[in-house]
Formats: structure tokens, sequence, C-alpha cells
């Protein structure tokens, strides 16, 4: 059974959603987080995707929302682990972070997605605007929706 949550920066979960998000994101690109960039991220709404098998709970997925102006919220560093990838992990992470934007405020959700995911975000009603630009040496959309 799924469920979702919000994760304090700095505990044990965050410290399992970045090793989630450095093998997903960061190290098929050759990089790795600073510091500094996590550093950022203590302000942001951390949401972590968990199943419970055999009596432990795991955290499978997860994304980051920041906020850029007082309407529109980031959606960021979205990860599915690889064994999970496929199932509607994605698709639920992304309607709890729309949810969790609603509740605090926001009424855009925004995102730099990779080329290859704008496909899964288009389905989920995103648009994207402006052209193809590059990020982290990777092809990228900005990609909106209204919430």
């Amino acid at each position: 059974m799924l469920h979702f949550r919000i994760i304090e920066y700095g505990s044990c979960d965050y410290q399992d959603m970045v090793a989630l998000r450095d093998v997903i994101l960061r190290k098929p690109l050759g990089l790795t987080f600073t510091q500094d960039y996590l550093q950022q991220e203590i302000n942001d709404f951390l949401i972590g995707c968990y199943t419970k098998e055999n009596d432990t709970e795991a955290l499978i997925g997860c994304c980051i929302l920041s906020p850029v102006d007082e309407s529109t919220i980031q959606l960021r560093q979205m990860a599915v682990d690889q064994a999970y990838q496929g199932r509607g992990i994605g698709s639920g992470i992304i309607s709890f972070a729309e949810q969790q934007a609603v509740q605090n405020g926001f009424t855009t959700l925004m995102m730099h997605a990779r080329k290859t995911a704008a496909g899964f975000y288009e389905k989920l009603g995103y648009k994207i605007h402006g052209n193809e630009f590059t990020e982290v040496g990777i092809a990228h959309y900005e990609m909106m929706k209204a919430l």
C-alpha cells in the first residue's frame, strides 16, 4: 500500500530522499549533490511516497516543491525507484504535490521537465511553455499547469 507524506529537512527520511535522487537523477549524469545545493532545500516542501513490505516502510519516490513567488511553485527533483517505475507512482506523487500546492495557496505549478518525461507530464495536464533548453547537460522544457 502506498502513502504520501511531507519529509522533514535533515531527517533520516530526508537522507533516504537524497540517496534516491542521487541514484535516479544524478549518478546517471555523472553529477553529485553539494552541501550548498542541499542547504537550499531547507524551506521547500519535501514529498515522499512510501510502500510497506514485510512491516518495513521504504521510500520509493519523491519530489520537491520550491516556491517561486506568491502564486507559483516549482516541482523539482522528481524521482521514482527504478523497480517501481511504470506503476503509477509518479502520477500519485504529482497528485499529492498538486494538493499540497493548493493547500498552501499556490495557483500554478511549473517545472523544468526532462524532454524524455514531457509526455508523462502532458498526460497529467501540463503544457510546454517556450522552447527546449539544456539543463544539467540534457534537454528540458518548462511546463506549467493552473491548479
